[in-house]
């Protein structure tokens, strides 16, 4: 049986503000959502483990953005974990849940069990991708991979792109509530500084690894103080407070926070959505020309396709598809 707790904390991201030190912030869990993502797919665990991070984060950052569409996280290496990308879509509705999705790319015969999954990246970068929708400019940003972690990783990403202080606490891992089978379960908090003016002079790079900025290089005086004390706060948080169902996100931020005027805003609901479908599969397909989709044609004589994220699987008549296929007789003889 649920507890009161989970039904109203599970599955959702929860805003707050500190008054007292101009921060604010989110407290994210993320449980049925992050074993439905999990569940699409058989993954290694050092690869579950870094899906089950970046989906958190991106769960937490989406919803901190103004965002009307789609936020996207992409982590690509030269390590044997390759790619790890998710996705977050603004709810369409007031009211609605967002939606998260997320999927890697991983070479089996690579993978080092006595490696931390965040090594298995190797070197490369993260990116924050934005698409405010129909008419409007994408926004990304790119941070190289650095620290020990893909929460370090944005937090380097946010110093660095936006000039401002971020710091993230995050749990993750398989659980077993009494009554129930083993699932995933993961939480969080993001703290993040109030956008400021002073922003380092072009050129002095940071005391960050190789030369990034860090919150040091971008607050100062009483700000910096104020961020170095609520950031010890967050530090005495423990695991059970951040994935476990008896404790309520509200009574966390006051256990933590109580000294610092915590304000809560009303929470997100979130859940796993996939946006494939059989009409936009036959649209990325369009670009090719027959000869191409004559290499994509199985034995069978049809093209298949199956979607990174959630694993459905589509199937086309050849005739259907391709650039040539959709042109006129005459223009096809001409192309």
């Amino acid at each position: 049986m649920n507890t009161t707790h989970e039904i109203a904390w599970d599955d959702t991201v929860l805003p707050f503000q500190l008054d007292q030190s101009n921060i604010r912030g989110r407290v994210a869990r993320l449980d049925g959502t992050l074993d439905k993502i999990l569940s699409q797919h058989s993954y290694p665990h050092s690869v579950e483990t870094l899906i089950a991070e970046a989906a958190l984060l991106t769960a937490l950052i989406g919803q901190a953005v103004k965002l009307r569409w789609k936020l996207s996280l992409q982590v690509r290496g030269n390590g044997p974990i390759r790619i790890i990308a998710t996705d977050y879509y603004a709810p369409e509705e007031e009211g609605a849940p967002a939606e998260i999705r997320a999927w890697a790319s991983f070479d089996p015969e690579r993978l080092q069990g006595n490696a931390s999954p965040f090594e298995q990246i190797g070197q490369g970068y993260l990116a924050v991708l934005i698409d405010q929708g129909e008419g409007t400019v994408p926004y990304s940003g790119i941070t190289p991979i650095a620290g020990k972690s893909l929460s370090d990783c944005v937090e380097t990403y946010f110093a660095q792109s936006e000039q401002l202080p971020t710091r993230f606490q995050v749990s993750f891992g398989r659980s077993r509530l009494a009554g129930s089978s083993e699932k995933w379960r993961a939480g969080g908090v993001m703290l993040q500084h109030m956008p400021r003016s002073l922003i380092p002079a072009e050129g002095e790079g940071g005391s960050g690894e190789g030369g990034l900025l860090t919150h040091a290089d971008i607050l100062g005086g009483a700000e910096s103080e104020n961020w170095a004390r609520v950031n010890l706060l967050l530090d005495t948080v423990e695991e059970l407070e951040l994935i476990g169902p008896t404790v309520h996100p509200t009574d966390l931020l006051v256990r933590l926070f109580h000294e610092e005027a915590p304000r809560v805003f009303d929470a997100q609901p979130v859940r796993f959505g996939c946006t494939c479908s059989a009409d936009k599969v036959r649209r990325s397909l369009s670009i090719y020309s027959a000869k191409d989709i004559k290499t994509m044609t199985t034995d069978q004589g049809i093209v298949t396709a199956d979607c990174q994220f959630c694993g459905a699987h589509y199937e086309f008549d050849p005739s259907t598809l391709g650039f040539e296929a959709k042109l006129k007789p005459e223009q096809a003889g001409n192309a």
